[in-house]
């Protein structure tokens, strides 16, 4: 019996010495088994687990909410202005501000290496071809005429037509810089049956103090010829308050409704045929058909998102050092320009990015006083 005992007892001991080995073998096979897919992981699964991290941190880094359309031109030998201007909108406001350029083929790769290579490489932005084609018949062959020479002039015309699916747009001439949040440009409220708002060129503080004369005209007078039988007939006034077209925000479902690119098209046709500007007109070329259209139909945006004429001469003695860095946005129409001889250059250097591939340079011969 003693016997008997003392074999089962050794039998229990083996098979508790089995288990434990089985036991451990089990163990060892699941941390080698565990080492080799974090060994796999590390070597294959990084890259894909990157992949998918990155877009997500872009998309967390990225700009959210409704989408804000900003329409502005880009001209070869101006270049310069557009990257000033874009790169003023962007890091004033935290909006999700989307820039569509439009520009000729010639200066769409010069274009994309500015942004790609600077710190513009951060903005939004869709690149949209200009073919001056469509303005055939539309403005005038001669060559000593102005609108003959700067068909991207003519852009904003057909902002309804580069922005299909947008339903609001603000317009931006390139030779402005914005120092305020553009969101609240944005916002500005468009009466109905509005389909754009622009800067009134009267009683403002852009109207003060200037010095009348060619390009600086503040009513329709100076604009269109009130002689001809065409615009006397069309019953307005020729006192009327002119507005500038540098800067406006377009409610682009009525700008559709109302075809008001093909009204426009219509009166830059009898200009050509007619000759209807105003002989004093400077380089303005775009403003009468958009006074005729838009003739006690637009509404107004705030004065201080369009402080202009500071490309005029005597701009630095009618606007004080704290007004011009109170405003919102700064506009430099007229002969003089910021990257060249212009009042409160430097705050426009401040936003210029330097071209990476050395063609545009800033031209400062002579500085008015600031």
């Amino acid at each position: 019996m003693s016997l008997f005992l003392r074999c089962s007892e050794m039998s229990a001991r083996k098979v508790n010495a089995i288990i434990v080995v089985l036991i451990g073998i089990v163990f060892l096979i699941v941390v080698h088994r565990n080492l080799l897919n974090l060994n796999d992981f590390a070597r294959t699964d990084v890259s894909d687990t990157v992949h998918d991290v990155l877009p997500h941190l872009k998309q967390k880094a990225a700009r959210s909410g409704v989408e804000v359309p900003v329409l502005i031109t880009a001209v070869e030998d101006r270049l310069g202005a557009l990257v000033a201007a874009i790169n003023s909108v962007y890091h004033n406001s935290k909006a999700n501000v989307v820039f569509y350029i439009v520009t000729t083929n010639d200066t769409v790769d010069h274009l994309k290496t500015w942004i790609s290579q600077t710190s513009l490489n951060e903005i939004k932005y869709r690149i949209i071809p200009f073919e001056p084609h469509i303005l055939h018949g539309k403005i005038s062959s001669d060559p000593h005429k102005v609108e003959a020479v700067k068909p991207l002039a003519f852009a904003r015309f057909y902002v309804a037509t580069f922005l299909p699916h947008a339903e609001k747009a603000i317009y931006l001439d390139d030779d402005v810089i914005v120092q305020g949040d553009i969101q609240e440009l944005f916002d500005t409220h468009l009466r109905a049956g509005h389909a754009a708002a622009f800067s009134d060129d009267c009683d403002s503080a852009s109207s003060k103090g200037i010095v009348r004369g060619a390009g600086t005209q503040i009513n329709y007078i100076g604009f269109l010829d009130f002689k001809k039988d065409t615009i006397r007939k069309l019953g307005m006034r020729a006192n009327t308050c002119s507005f500038n077209p540098g800067v406006f925000v377009a409610n682009l479902t009525e700008w559709r409704l109302q075809n008001i690119t093909g009204q426009l098209e219509m009166w830059m046709k009898r200009n050509v045929e007619e000759d209807l500007y105003s002989r004093t007109l400077a380089d303005s070329v775009t403003t009468p058909p958009l006074l005729i259209v838009f003739y006690k139909r637009h509404s107004s945006i705030d004065p201080m998102w369009h402080v202009r004429h500071l490309g005029t001469t005597g701009a630095a003695n009618r606007y004080s050092l704290q007004f011009v860095k109170a405003a919102k946005l700064l506009h430099w129409n007229g002969h003089y320009k910021p990257w060249g001889r212009a009042s409160f250059t430097d705050i426009w250097d401040k936003w210029y990015v330097p071209d990476p591939t050395g063609k545009f340079h800033p031209v400062r011969r002579h500085v008015e006083d600031k």
